[in-house]
Order: structure tokens, then C-alpha cells, then sequence
């Protein structure tokens, strides 16, 4: 598609950011949302551009900038307009921009040629170089070097596109570096901008938040948090209201990050708002540095606490100094892949010949509780027993099971059931492959064990805590691995009290589980 000549002019005494703001509107009107999609295009509404650009501080006469996914220009606008007007030294700007779009490069054109006469009446040289080759291609090499280039930059201010990568993209392939599974495009443009500052220079970015936990996003997690020092986030309450014209629902973070020496005593300030509305407003938070990322850990998580509550969750959490395999437990993703098991999956139990173990898909776990057999089209609820799919089969013994995936309308994240040997008379269970199960290896989970650490996994403590940095919906057996978790003792005792009161139900199990760490008030 090829858009006609743009007809669109400033109006008199428009800011540079409002003028790129209605080019952008202009352009988002003119193109599919399949390409919107496909390109992971969704321009910065002008409030949050603004706050990003407030995250600033740089106080210099000369300034080089860099834009990786410019667009109509609306960051770089807002981010030129808040420095001009905090830094009245500033004296000389040099952009350098990138877009892919051959039908939006007039667009990006227009508004900052705008921006360089809007300068020009403030008595600021400026200059732009507005790339149509690929960013990442063009760049991926900083990440094999180790010293700083004198051609770095001061600032670089993006909100990249966001879409999965394949892995043998020549993009994943230039950046491998950065890839510890499926690629999500924006980690590499953030990764890779983190090596092209300069010392002391400032990364200032809006993606999703997925980043921040997750095996896909580790080798992206363990290079930007070695090169980066975190300053200051933002994050937004409403998965609707960010990119709310485009339709986007997505949980989204602006991130701050300074190209200084990592201290774990930095103090970092972590801001949140509901959504636009309220930008300006936001609560407002503070923790050091080392409280939000464990900079020892081979995961190096990003824990994102935005209140009181999480806060004194997130406390207790890192106090305790066990996971599961300190207590010979382990957690695996069910052997029986589907589509690869039909011919020993059946719906419906026959006596005779044909031997049978219960099946147990996503669908029949719920919080506390076991549903099965259901009706399901194409989720047949046993599967044989046979020489050929013992490999797939489970032992019949104590379990957990754990969902692998929440749809984004559930309100919680971790969905547990607990699992007793005698639930089936069978020697052997199916577990499918979008289920977790926790389990001792080489031994038993006593009653008490699977229900105290069921009860806790679907306990609304546990589930905040998990979503402090979690920030999509995928439970990795990863993740959990890594998280957390009581004494031994004390997760028996927690079970043994709901074995007791025989209630299963998460009324009492949140009593319980809360009363147990004394948080009732916190969920009041």
C-alpha cells in the first residue's frame, strides 16, 4: 500500500509532539490491523510520551539521541520539547532515527523536519538522520564488543515493535546473544540499545512487561542487567488503557536504565498508574536495587512491587531460604503431548482387553480441586496402557497439578489441584502437556505436603507475589523452580490444618494460609 501525498500541516504554535501525534493517528487510520500486527506497530499516545520523556536528566549543551523504532516521531518530538525546556544550555541535538516502513517514512519525515524548525525558533542547531535499514541488523554487532564506541549515544528512547521472532530469523541469528528460547523483538532492540550508550548515558523504554521473568527472556535478563543499572519504572495497572486506540491488550512497563557501574544499593523508584488518565498522578514506591533483582541468581527476575501489600509480600517471600528442590521436590511439564498421543487417547472407559489410566488435561484442574471426567470435544479423559505409551504415563502416586497457562480474564495466575494416589485405581496416570506436576522423585508427597504447598501456590498471597514479576500468562516449571518457599515443616502444617477442617474451598484456605504468615490485614 502506498499513501498519497501527506496534506496535513502544523497548526500555529503546535508542539512538535502534537503535530507527530496526528500524522501518526492520520497513518494508524490509513493501514490494516493485520498490519499493525504483523509489524508490531502501535504509536505512543502523546501522555505517555510525555512521561517518558520526563524520566530525562541530562543536562548537557550537545546531546546525540538515538531513535530505533521512530515511527511518526512522537517519542523523539516529546523527549526534544522536555529537554528544551528543562536544560535552557542546550544548545545542538543530533538524531539518529530508524523506520522500516516505506509508507511512513514521510510521515517521520514531516514531524521532524517540524521539530528542527520548532528548534531553530529556540535557538538550537539540529540535525537528524532517519535510517530506513533495519536497527537490529545494522547494530547487533555492539553486542560482541566490549568498549565503548565515541559514536554511542546520549539517550536512546524507543517503543519497539513487539512480535515473536523465529529462531532462524536473520535477526534472532544476528543476535543470539540475546535469544535463550523464542525471541520476542523488542528484548533485542532493548538489549542491543543497552550497548550502544554512552558512559552515563540513559535507555528509556516502553515494552511489555514479559521480559521481566521467563526461560525466553534469560539470556536477554543476563546481559541487559550486567550492562544497565535500573533507575526508574513505570508501570501501567490496565492492560487496556496504554495503547487503548489501537486495541492492545497488553501489560505494559517504561523503563529507565543508566549506562553507570550495577550497585545493589541504588535506590530505584517504581511508579504506577491505572492507566493514562492518571499518568501524572501515580503512586509512587522505593527499593534498592537489589531488592528488585538478585544479581547473584542465574535467573536474574525482575520483581516489580507497586504497593504496600505487594511490598510486604514480596518481604516475606525473599526471607524464606528454600525452593523446591531443597525439599525433594520437583516440578516437570506433562509427558503427553496430544497430538502425538491420539491413538491412545479415548473418551470413553471400556472394560476388557483395553487397560486405562485417567487423563488429566488443563481443563480439569481447578483451584483445590480435581474435575474429572468432563465432557471436553477433543480432550479425551483416558489414555491407554500399553508397552508403546508407558513412556508418557506417570507412576500413580501424590501429586500437584499446575496449570501452564491463565487466559488474561483469570484473576489468578497459579490454578492448583491436588492430586491423591487412591483418586484412581490404576497403576498409572496421564498427565497432558499443558499441566505442571510437582512431585518427590525418588519417594512419596505426603498428604500434608501436597496440600499444604497446593494450598499455598493458590493462595492469594502467593498469587500476588507471582505476579510482582511475572507478567504474562505462562507458569513455567522454570519460575517455579527458582521461587521461593516455606519450611517444610511449615507447609505440612498448613496442609495438616486444611486436612483437619476437611474445606477445600479457597475461603478457607486464604484464611488459613493468611492467618498462618498473620497478613489478614493486608487482604482486608
Amino acid at each position: 500500500m502506498i499513501i498519497e501525498k501527506i496534506n496535513i500541516e502544523p497548526l500555529k504554535d503546535e508542539l512538535p509532539s502534537e503535530y507527530a501525534d496526528r500524522l501518526g493517528i492520520y497513518y494508524t487510520k490509513s493501514v490494516s490491523i493485520k498490519h499493525k500486527k504483523e509489524s508490531g506497530q502501535f504509536f505512543t499516545p502523546t501522555p505517555i510520551a510525555n512521561l517518558m520523556a520526563s524520566f530525562s536528566d541530562l543536562k548537557s549543551e550537545s546531546l546525540r539521541i538515538l531513535d530505533p523504532g521512530c515511527g511518526a516521531a512522537v517519542l523523539t518530538c516529546a523527549l526534544i520539547e522536555n529537554l528544551t525546556n528543562k536544560n535552557k544550555k542546550l544548545n545542538f541535538v543530533d538524531i539518529v532515527a530508524y523506520e522500516t516502513d516505506p509508507n511512513l517514512i514521510s510521515f517521520s519525515q514531516k514531524a521532524l523536519d517540524y521539530l528542527k524548525f520548532w528548534l531553530k525558533e529556540r535557538n538550537v542547531k539540529f540535525q537528524y538522520l532517519l535510517h530506513i535499514h533495519d536497527f537490529i541488523l545494522d547494530n547487533a554487532k555492539a553486542l560482541k564488543t566490549k568498549t565503548l564506541s565515541k559514536n554511542n549515544f546520549d539517550l536512546i528512547i524507543s517503543n519497539p515493535p513487539y512480535f515473536k521472532l523465529a529462531k532462524d530469523d536473520i535477526k534472532t541469528i544476528a543476535a543470539k546473544e540475546l535469544v535463550s528460547g523464542q525471541p520476542n523483538i523488542y528484548s533485542i532492540f532493548m538489549g542491543i540499545a543497552s550497548k550502544l550508550l554512552k558512559e552515563n548515558g540513559e535507555l528509556i523504554f516502553i515494552t511489555p512487561r514479559s521480559f521481566a521473568s521467563g526461560n525466553y527472556f534469560k539470556a536477554f535478563r543476563q546481559l541487559f542487567f550486567k550492562t544497565v543499572q535500573i533507575d526508574k519504572i513505570h508501570l501501567f495497572n490496565s492492560r487496556k488503557d496504554t495503547f487503548n486506540r489501537d486495541s492492545v491488550l497488553q501489560e505494559t512497563v517504561i523503563i529507565k536504565a543508566i549506562n553507570e557501574p550495577i550497585n545493589p544499593n541504588k535506590q530505584v523508584i517504581i511508579s504506577s498508574s491505572l492507566g493514562i488518565k492518571d499518568i501524572f498522578e501515580p503512586s509512587v514506591k522505593y527499593f534498592l536495587s537489589s531488592e528488585l533483582i538478585d544479581m547473584k541468581s542465574e535467573e536474574k527476575i525482575l520483581h516489580l512491587p507497586t504497593n504496600d501489600k505487594e511490598e510486604s509480600i514480596l518481604n516475606l517471600v525473599t526471607s524464606w531460604k528454600n525452593n523446591l528442590i531443597d525439599h525433594n521436590i520437583q516440578i516437570s511439564t506433562g509427558p503427553v503431548v496430544s497430538f502425538r498421543s491420539w491413538d491412545y487417547i479415548q473418551n470413553n472407559y471400556q472394560n476388557g482387553t483395553v487397560f486405562l489410566a485417567p487423563l488429566f488435561w488443563l481443563h480439569n484442574v481447578n483451584k483445590m480441586f480435581l474435575e474429572w471426567p468432563i465432557t471436553s470435544k477433543n480432550k479425551g479423559q483416558f489414555i491407554k496402557i500399553e508397552d508403546s505409551s508407558k513412556s508418557i504415563l506417570l507412576p500413580n502416586k501424590n501429586y500437584i497439578f499446575l496449570r501452564r497457562f491463565s487466559t488474561k480474564d483469570d484473576k489468578s495466575r497459579l490454578i492448583a489441584s491436588p492430586y491423591f494416589c487412591n483418586y484412581a485405581k490404576s497403576n498409572f496416570i496421564g498427565v497432558e502437556n499443558k499441566l505442571n506436576y510437582i512431585y518427590r522423585k525418588n519417594g512419596h508427597l505426603e498428604r500434608s505436603e501436597v496440600a499444604g504447598l497446593c494450598a499455598l501456590l493458590n493462595s492469594e498471597l502467593f498469587d500476588t507475589y507471582f505476579q510482582i514479576f511475572n507478567g504474562n500468562v505462562n507458569v513455567s516449571a522454570t519460575e517455579l523452580r527458582g521461587m521461593k518457599i516455606p519450611t517444610l515443616n511449615e507447609i505440612k502444617e498448613i496442609g495438616n490444618k486444611i486436612i483437619l477442617t476437611n474445606d477445600y474451598s479457597m475461603e478457607n484456605v486464604n484464611q488459613i494460609v493468611n492467618s498462618y504468615f498473620e497478613f489478614e490485614n493486608i487482604f482486608i
